[in-house]
């Protein structure tokens, strides 16, 4: 099942107080009648925010969530979000759905559809219920976009300065670079590959295509490609609907590591490497990050630190499945080394790597947490807490 709407450049979106028409495609073998239910959903508020307004058709009603029909004024303000759906049986499996969107930009609309698709045996035998879900962006006309003198850091909750690798994570800072706010979701995935566009966004990294993850009028996210050139004068290009950005070099080098280490873990002096025990709890003195739960580290205990740019296998723009690194890490405590039972991919995640560092053998307190591989050090002056 699948919903078909109005073409845009940019994909799936909506202009302001503009009527458009979604199709709801249901394909099933067996079936003989179909039927569905809409609804439209502001991003900022999926369980109460009503986006735009339904207009039924013949065949179709409108329901607020108090179980009552949309009157001619709109659903309560106290029980705002309209369902869409069929009042009788449809025999065609495309059925259109009319719809206004909200007066003003409101931001990305999420749009959830369920289909029924039922043999007409008057049973529930062989019937079957498909469900989808999808993203309306605002429609809007992109500027050229330009990337800022020094716009391109490593991603930022990591370390900015790390640089860039095959498979590393990049944030762009620049003006015109998209006309709104998107975050890929799992339907921008082909099967486990991840985009190489988002709202007509997409970039390239010495004229390969990277992955994008995040676009915004200031910033775009991306996954650098697998590619084995190194050195300087490495192009980095954004693209939008309105043409190509300036070209900023960068040097690329085989690894650019860099620890999770948020800035809301710069506290108290130091900056603490972001590491998790087995049961998600951090590691750290207790109450070191307001709203979090911390307690030390323990010799001995297994905790879990990731990273970013730690070099082949990178499978850039795929989801990972468990593997090892070809480059083992060394994690030292102050100046002992830890044992590291798995250093490879985080499993399910895109460029994310996975470190589960055995405790050794040190003394109580606060201690640098010193890290490299393949030769590189990582360039990060973090701490870490061990406790009795």
């Amino acid at each position: 099942m699948i919903v078909q709407f109005q073409s845009s450049p940019n994909g799936p979106s909506y202009t302001p107080g503009q009527q458009q028409t979604f199709t709801i495609v249901i394909t099933d073998p067996i079936a003989r009648i179909y039927g569905f239910q809409m609804t439209a959903r502001l991003e900022s508020d999926q369980a109460n925010g009503q986006a735009g307004d339904f207009t039924p058709a013949v065949r179709q009603i409108v329901i607020c969530d108090n179980n009552r029909f949309k009157p001619a004024g709109g659903c309560p303000a106290n029980t705002p979000v309209q369902f869409i759906e069929h009042s009788s049986p449809y025999t065609t499996n495309r059925i259109q759905v009319s719809w206004t969107a909200p007066p003003t930009n409101v931001g990305n609309i999420h749009i959830y559809v369920a289909a029924n698709a039922a043999n007409g045996n008057m049973t529930e035998t062989g019937d079957h219920i498909y469900t989808n879900h999808y993203v309306l962006t605002p429609a809007c006309s992109d500027a050229k976009p330009t990337i800022g003198d020094g716009g391109i850091i490593s991603a930022y909750d990591f370390s900015p300065r790390a640089g860039l690798a095959s498979g590393t994570w990049l944030e762009i800072y620049g003006t015109n670079l998209f006309c709104a706010l998107r975050d890929w979701l799992g339907s921008d995935f082909d099967g486990q590959n991840a985009p190489t566009s988002l709202g007509g966004v997409s970039v390239t990294i010495n004229g390969v295509p990277a992955y994008v993850d995040h676009v915004g009028p200031g910033q775009v996210n991306v996954q650098a490609p697998d590619d084995p050139t190194v050195g300087d004068g490495i192009q980095v290009v954004l693209t939008n609907s309105a043409g190509s950005s300036n070209a900023i070099s960068m040097r690329k080098n085989a690894l650019a590591p860099a620890l999770l280490a948020k800035a809301s873990f710069n506290t108290q002096g130091h900056q603490w490497v972001v590491a998790q025990h087995q049961d998600g709890t951090y590691v750290g003195k207790t109450g070191l990050v307001s709203g979090l739960t911390f307690r030390p580290a323990k010799v001995g205990e297994i905790i879990t630190i990731y990273g970013i740019g730690f070099g082949p296998p990178t499978q850039a723009g795929t989801t990972a499945t468990v593997q090892t690194l070809d480059n083992k890490p060394n994690f030292r405590f102050g100046q002992i080394l830890a044992e590291v039972p798995y250093y490879g991919f985080s499993p399910g995640s895109v460029g994310l790597y996975q470190f589960n560092v055995k405790v050794p053998t040190v003394t109580v307190g606060d201690m640098q947490l010193n890290v490299d591989v393949g030769g590189i050090t990582v360039n990060q002056n973090l701490y870490i807490t061990v406790g009795q």
